[in-house]
């Protein structure tokens, strides 16, 4: 493969990135949610034609424009060969031009509005997190048809074979026909409800990037990048421009800030009061601040709105032992109360063992545990072999980080909390 083939590929993986969601959101506007399979094969058809004429007479000046021309050519005459079947209903009012050859290209061209792209990409993101349609349905379905990402990347991601993904696919693709489901914006009554819903998808999304369940990779940028793009894209639109929106927005650019600082460069992980702050974001900080102002009007206190303003106590500490515990303690409690978890109780009890000490710690741990629903929790074990390291029962904490070993996928978690084993074994 030569230099220039490589450039083009580079070059068009990108673009796929970037493009692919406006391209099947707006396809599926034309075909119908019943034919979405119709709008992802144009585009994938639309770039293998790119990499082939792309290789032969170079990349053009303009490759959204020749990518969205070629698109179109072949929704015309997709259209065209079908006229007569009865697989694509045109009947409603903004497609029925579709159907007469006088009006078939105009009618496409104005259904191709690239000014309304962003708006189509935010239909499609309220048809995918559709209630009929589960969240894991919702996440695999955005990755695939917004994202651009491949059967076999999903099946990465979430660590599962790409025939579970393909099952997937198809539930939530028959879910559409049977269904009829539209791509268009909820009712006012619904929009606050399915926008959170979206967010909802956005946020596991992002999860899924900052740590990873992935055994061999603990931070996807990709997936961080996306979240980041379809959360961007809910800022940026009077309809959901809501406080929830950009108290999310504002939680994952004080998380994004401090991705470069929490792998060693043989990708190993770096515990917060270990990391390099000069290498943090400030740039992404600030824009985190900016949202954060921006998510404060209303009377709505989210889930965002608090793990954001804790994530915040963190950026805004210039050294690990400057970070104000006791702001943070009183967001968790806070949280804790709107949403209880499990993880959210765990994060609880790290500030108390910063500010109250290890027997607190301890306690809050036994209390959280009392019917015993974290023994197979990773975390649970994590946090009780470095309270019993704190507090010199180096037997005991050995038999929890090795419980967590044995819990945890990751390959990175693992070789962290061997580490902690053997600080112990040094200390003896």
């Amino acid at each position: 493969m030569t230099s220039s083939d490589n450039t083009i590929n580079t070059l068009t993986d990108h673009l796929f990135r970037h493009e692919a969601g406006k391209m099947v959101s707006v396809l599926t506007k034309i075909f119908g949610t019943q034919n979405l399979e119709t709008a992802e094969d144009v585009v994938q058809q639309t770039f293998i034609d790119a990499i082939s004429v792309w290789k032969l007479k170079g990349i053009p000046d303009n490759p959204s424009a020749w990518l969205f021309r070629v698109a179109k050519n072949k929704t015309i005459d997709i259209i065209r060969r079908n006229k007569h079947s009865v697989q694509y209903d045109f009947s409603d009012n903004e497609r029925v031009l579709l159907t007469s050859e006088y009006t078939l290209a105009s009618t496409i061209d104005i259904l191709w509005n690239e000014d309304a792209l962003q708006d189509d990409m935010l239909r499609m993101m309220f048809a995918c997190c559709n209630p009929i349609i589960s969240v894991e349905n919702q996440i695999t379905l955005i990755l695939k048809t917004l994202c651009g990402f491949s059967t076999s990347e999903i099946a990465k991601a979430f660590l599962t074979t790409e025939e579970t993904i393909s099952k997937r696919l198809f539930r939530t693709k028959e879910l559409f026909r049977q269904h009829k489901i539209k791509v268009e914006f909820p009712s006012d009554s619904e929009l606050k409800k399915r926008t959170n819903a979206v967010l909802n998808s956005i946020y596991l999304l992002f999860n899924e990037g900052y740590n990873s369940s992935n055994s061999e990779e603990l931070i996807r940028k990709d997936l961080i990048a996306e979240a980041m793009l379809l959360c961007k894209l809910l800022t940026e639109n009077k309809i959901t421009q809501i406080p929830e929106t950009f108290a999310l927005m504002a939680l994952m650019c004080f998380h994004s800030s401090r991705i470069d600082s929490r792998l060693t460069h043989d990708g190993d992980i770096i515990l917060l009061n270990q990391q390099d702050r000069s290498t943090w974001n400030y740039k992404l900080i600030a824009e985190g601040n900016e949202y954060l102002n921006k998510a404060a009007f209303g009377t709505t206190i989210s889930t965002y709105h608090l793990e954001a303003a804790i994530a915040f106590e963190h950026c805004v500490a210039a050294k690990f032992e400057d970070t104000n515990w006791k702001r943070i303690l009183e967001l968790y409690d806070w949280l804790c109360k709107l949403q209880p978890s499990e993880v959210t109780e765990l994060n609880r009890i790290v500030v108390i063992l910063r500010l109250k000490g290890s027997a607190a710690a301890l306690a809050a741990l036994q209390n959280l545990n009392s019917k015993n629903k974290l023994d197979n929790y990773y975390l649970y074990h994590s946090l009780l072999g470095v309270v019993y390291t704190s507090i010199k029962d180096k037997t005991t904490a050995k038999y929890h980080f090795e419980k967590a070993i044995r819990l945890t996928k990751s390959d990175k978690e693992k070789k962290l909390l061997q580490d902690k084993i053997g600080s112990l074994m040094i200390e003896n």
